[in-house]
C-alpha cells in the first residue's frame, strides 16, 4: 500500500511540472527543470523564504482554479 501511495504522489508532482508548463518551456530538458527546482529550494532555504512561500502559494492556488489547457 505504501508503494502505491508513493507512486501516486510522484505522479501528482509530475503533473505539477506539466501544469506549470515547464516541459514545453524547457523543451523537456530535465537538467533545466531540475536546475529551476534547485533554485526554488535555495530560495526556500534563504532568509526571505516565508515571503516567497506566500507569493508562490497564492500563484499556485490561482493556477489550480484555472481550467486545464
Amino acid at each position: 500500500m505504501q508503494r502505491r501511495e508513493r507512486t501516486r504522489h510522484l505522479i501528482e508532482l509530475g503533473g505539477l511540472v506539466l501544469k506549470a508548463g515547464l516541459v514545453k518551456l524547457t523543451d523537456d530538458d530535465r537538467a533545466v527543470i531540475l536546475g529551476g527546482l534547485l533554485a526554488v529550494a535555495d530560495k526556500l532555504r534563504g532568509d526571505d523564504s516565508e515571503s516567497a512561500r506566500l507569493l508562490w502559494r497564492r500563484r499556485g492556488k490561482r493556477a489550480f482554479e484555472q481550467p486545464r489547457e
